[in-house]
């Protein structure tokens, strides 16, 4: 396992979305959480159009107004449960396994950073045989629904030794580069996932279409 350092690119990847082919169970757990107030299901054009965090701003735009404290602890909690169910469908976007593995050849490190929560993370990643590839894994702690950038922070805190300008994050979320700007990191965002491509062209970051195409242009940005 490569360890980060100061002279190689350092790939911080997203989980949900990204590494994870989960974008339909994602719609598919939020239109059940939509039921809950009785509110009409999205098609996936339109999750990738509105999605945004935190996650009660994503359905204001749906609802027209903010869920109540009670009506989001409700959704919150359906939605985490049918996204589990459905998960377990879920297979890794393709081409994962070959390019974790190469990353790491080339001598360079990688970690893992997801709104996940932690204590359901780690076992999802390891039951996918990739954590050996990653020097950290990472999901939330805390209430969920927020921004990322906080946990970056304590991400890279956590990786002694490596500088952040020395580091791509690759997500799927415009988040994912408002966090990467908050450490003084680099990001690339993937088309894959929870946001249309204009959505993320207006993040101002470089936008791809497949995961091997993130990591060639996030060699660069570093080189």
């Amino acid at each position: 396992m490569a360890t980060p350092g100061k002279h190689r690119t350092h790939l911080v990847w997203d989980w949900n979305g990204t590494l994870l082919d989960d974008i339909d169970a994602v719609v598919g757990a939020t239109n059940a959480a939509f039921a809950e107030i009785d509110l009409a299901p999205i098609t996936m054009e339109q999750y990738r159009e509105t999605y945004c965090v935190p996650i009660p701003r994503f359905y204001e735009r749906l609802l027209g107004r903010l869920p109540t404290d009670a009506e989001w602890e409700r959704m919150d909690g359906i939605f985490h449960r049918h996204y589990t169910e459905q998960r377990a469908a879920c297979v890794l976007t393709q081409g994962v396994e070959e390019l974790l593995a190469q990353w790491g050849l080339a001598g360079h490190s990688q970690s893992l950073l997801s709104m996940y929560g932690h204590e359901h993370l780690v076992p999802v990643v390891r039951g996918y045989g990739i954590e050996r590839h990653f020097v950290r894994v990472d999901g939330r702690t805390g209430p969920s629904g927020g921004s990322k950038a906080q946990h970056m922070e304590r991400h890279f805190m956590a990786l002694e030794g490596m500088a952040p300008e020395r580091a791509v994050v690759i997500g799927d979320a415009v988040d994912d580069a408002v966090a990467a700007a908050h450490v003084g990191a680099r990001a690339v965002l993937y088309t894959g996932g929870s946001h249309s491509r204009s959505s993320l062209e207006a993040a101002g970051v470089p936008v791809v279409d497949t995961l091997a195409e993130a990591v060639a242009l996030a060699e660069l940005m570093t080189g």
